[in-house]
């Protein structure tokens, strides 16, 4: 009978041991979920970094609820000692960064891992707030200047802001509440933006409802901005995605977005401000963008371009359900130049416009604009493309007194949606030619037998070479 007990005993022990270990593998199991192993993460970049660190490594805490702007700037402080000794990164892991605006520092790379957040505050105290741009004289949304962008830089060199599709969440619905409600006092904050720059990349993350602008270059050269998905509601105010801003030697690549406003906007300065800082946007590629945006540009040239924009050449461009495929923005007041401008290979699908230019543009900073401060457009080619149910084919407004010139368009082909505007071609004020277009252009286009020139020139920042950099974490 004892015996009996005992087997009986120990057989209860052996299946609460075994119990106890499934429960222990089980823990295991869930608990790996969200514990990372180690493991060596390759991407490309401009420069690789010698020291590397981990925003925990500073305090920061990633879920979603606690402020880690001072950890971000405590962090960036303390890796700047190591400019000048083979630079550093920061790592953002996996997890919800709630932060205000941060400044990054030269020789520095921001990675931001696939599995992180980077959450915007929606409390203003956590946006520092700045002067008005010197080429732009007043802020945008109100005259007192503008807030901090989420990631900003003055004076830098050697900036690399990527990862491995990490995401940059701009939380704007409240900041477009205020917009509407006229309750802003600043300018709304872009996600990223460089000023004074030399030598920066902004590369393969996800950016998702910035209160405005996304990606800002501003008086700043050698960009490569690459591999970004830009996604905004589609009625969401000012919310374009890449602006390159007085900026040369910029190259824009393999990107998608869908945006509340144009898809890629270069300018170079508004009005009288603009045309005094006198420092144009030029030497600009870009290539390989998918754009969705209902109301607005694939790429919008201008409307602020009082420094002048020259030398952009847009090439395997897609856009769909979009207003217009590359616009021109001017007015009196704005002076400047638009010329030498390069697109081929569009491929345009449930349009408003194909072309469109304007000369009517007319929002201005203050009432203190030249009204004798003509634009100069000049030399503008497209060629090679294709666009599938148009409602206009083209809208081609210059300006009586200073007129549209040297506009060229080759080998175009445009299919109308069923219910087109009777008038495909509506022009005033423009001279050019035209080859191989259909529907056929306004007589201020004659036909031509030519091919519009695209630039074959290579510019400096298409030969950047990227290099692979590792890191382990």
């Amino acid at each position: 009978m004892e015996v009996c007990t005992k087997s009986r005993q120990f057989a209860v022990f052996r299946i609460i041991s075994i119990i106890f270990l499934l429960e222990s593998i089980a823990w295991k199991v869930a608990e790996s979920r969200f514990i990372r192993k180690e493991e060596t993460i390759n991407f490309s970049a401009i420069s690789c970094r010698k020291h590397i660190a981990l925003l925990t490594d500073f305090g920061g805490v990633g879920d979603g609820k606690t402020s880690n702007t001072k950890v971000f700037q405590s962090a960036i402080t303390q890796l700047s000692k190591y400019a000048s000794d083979g630079g550093a990164q920061l790592i953002v892991p996996a997890g919800k960064w709630l932060t205000g605006s941060f400044n990054l520092t030269s020789n520095f790379t921001l990675f931001i891992d696939k599995d992180a957040v980077l959450l915007a505050s929606e409390d203003e105290a956590e946006w520092p707030a700045l002067p008005a741009l010197p080429s732009y004289g007043k802020g945008r949304d109100a005259p007192a200047g503008r807030f901090n962008s989420l990631i900003s830089g003055t004076n830098l060199n050697d900036v690399v802001i990527t990862g491995n599709n990490g995401t940059i969440d701009g939380q704007g619905a409240v900041w477009w509440d205020k917009f509407h409600k006229q309750k802003l006092n600043l300018t709304r904050p872009y996600l990223i933006e460089t000023l004074y720059c030399h030598q920066v990349q902004i590369s393969n993350l996800t950016l998702i409802n910035s209160p405005s602008w996304n990606v800002h270059p501003t008086y700043s050269s050698n960009v490569l901005i690459m591999g970004l998905t830009i996604l905004a509601p589609v009625d969401s105010p000012n919310t374009d995605g890449i602006n390159p801003d007085s900026s040369s030697n910029v190259r824009i690549e393999d990107s998608y977005i869908i945006s509340g406003d144009d898809c890629v906007a270069v300018k170079s300065g508004w009005d009288e401000y603009g045309i005094k800082v006198g420092l144009p946007t030029e030497h600009l590629v870009i290539r390989r963008l998918t754009c969705i945006s209902p109301d607005s540009a694939t790429i919008a040239l201008g409307s602020e371009m009082s420094g002048g924009i020259q030398d952009v050449r847009a090439e395997d461009i897609t856009a769909i359900n979009t207003q217009s495929g590359v616009r021109i923005k001017t007015a009196r007041g704005r002076g400047g130049y638009v010329k030498d401008i390069y697109v081929r290979r569009l491929t345009m699908s449930t349009m408003k416009y194909v072309f469109w230019m304007t000369g009517s543009y007319g929002s201005h900073p203050d009432p203190g604009f030249d009204p004798q401060a003509l634009p100069k457009i000049a030399n503008i080619n497209y060629r090679d493309m294709i666009a599938e149910n148009v409602t206009y084919s083209a809208r081609l407004e210059g300006l009586k007194e200073d007129p549209f010139t040297g506009i060229c368009v080759s080998n175009v082909k445009i299919n109308l949606t069923q219910k087109p505007e009777e008038l495909q071609w509506n022009c005033t004020d423009i001279a050019g030619v035209s080859s191989r277009v259909t529907p056929k252009p306004c007589a201020l286009l004659p036909e031509k037998d030519i091919d519009c020139p695209f630039s074959e020139e290579r510019l400096p920042i298409e030969d950047v070479q990227l290099k692979t950099c590792s890191v382990k974490y």
